[in-house]
């Protein structure tokens, strides 16, 4: 990314061209899509140009530019700078991709006991992104389970389905939606117990979130945890014992998730030490489960990117010791160096 966004940089500057125009000039058009790339992928859906133009409103970059040509009349430094990005995640399709041979696609396994409880397995291991809280949410947005009766269970390889493991972005787009899947199997087996103690056909049940009634008498109804209870007591003829079920998900694309970063800075022009003013960020990230934890990811990933441009060097001495070899002497952003005042949009 380094690299690319250094290039349109470069490449803006010797056309004669505002940074900002040169990269909706790249852009793939909103009508192009899907848009199959030089490489063979296939991206769906996107709205580049508007990412972009929503971030350079946010840093009001026409406002900026004015005030940096009067800054640097009276010696001062100020800069600006934009990074664009779609990155392919969700790995992937097993018609496409595999690892030694092994397909990449993730599973679930949800068991609802007879208390209305359940407990959530997946193949995939949370490293701080709040797996715990997303899949119990999935769970609970299908079945209307408080997501504080799901226990979700990763990382015991004694239990755990397969999986491909964490990494990339890949666990919401993949595993998570294996987790939708094996509660909406759990849910169309629990229709046939409703139906069962409602007395009606299945094509009689209707669903609401948490509680399947029948349609011509919405009042007549039962819940979740009635047709879980149900499941270990009152089934119905021919119909398997137990309310849990096993999903498999083979994604059928990538994914193509979309960002637009601005940042302002100021520069010393005596010392060359840079303060930062402002910071933009807006991602196309698609279904937001749980705000607060995408807000988290982003703001988290701006203070570990402050850190590698300003205090984490890999430094020798004059013998080839690296300096900062722990972390005594490798230093890691905290809240005391991060900038504070950061915009984050979606």
């Amino acid at each position: 990314m380094f690299f690319q966004e250094r290039m349109m940089q470069a490449a803006a500057d010797d056309v004669g061209i505002d940074q900002a125009q040169f990269r909706k000039l790249n852009f793939v058009r909103d009508d192009d899509f899907p848009h199959r790339t030089p490489y063979g992928f296939l991206t769906d859906s996107g709205q580049y140009t508007k990412c972009l133009d929503l971030a350079l409103k946010e840093i009001d970059y026409e406002g900026f530019l004015e005030e940096q040509a009067e800054a640097r009349k009276q010696g001062r430094l100020l800069g600006i700078g934009i990074s664009t990005m779609t990155e392919p995640l969700g790995a992937g399709n097993s018609r496409e991709y595999d690892i030694l041979g092994i397909k990449m696609f993730d599973s679930a396994e949800l068991r609802v006991h007879m208390t209305g409880k359940a407990i959530l397995r997946t193949g995939a291991k949370t490293q701080g992104q709040g797996h715990e809280t997303t899949w119990a949410q999935i769970v609970a947005h299908e079945l209307g389970l408080p997501a504080d009766d799901i226990v979700v269970e990763e990382g015991d390889t004694d239990t755990a389905p397969f999986g491909m493991g964490t990494y990339a972005s890949r666990s919401t787009p993949v595993a998570g939606a294996a987790v939708a899947m094996a509660a909406r199997k759990v849910k169309a087996k629990a229709r046939k117990i409703a139906a069962h103690l409602l007395e009606v056909s299945e094509e009689d049940v209707e669903w609401e979130l948490g509680r399947f009634y029948v349609r011509s008498q919405p009042a007549r109804g039962v819940t979740i945890q009635e047709t879980a209870l149900a499941a270990y007591s009152n089934m119905p003829d021919g119909l398997e014992p137990g309310l849990e079920a096993n999903a498999y998900y083979d994604p059928p694309n990538l994914t193509w998730p979309f960002a637009a970063y601005v940042c302002t800075v100021e520069i010393d022009p005596e010392t060359g030490v840079w303060d930062v003013l402002r910071f933009v960020a807006v991602d196309d990230c698609g279904v937001r489960i749980n705000p607060l934890i995408v807000e988290g990811q982003i703001q988290g990933g701006l203070t570990e990117a402050y850190a590698m441009a300003s205090m984490q060097f890999i430094t020798f001495d004059a013998d080839g010791n690296c300096v900062g070899s722990n972390f005594m002497d490798y230093l890691l952003p905290t809240a005391w160096e991060t900038p504070a005042g950061s915009c984050t949009r979606w």
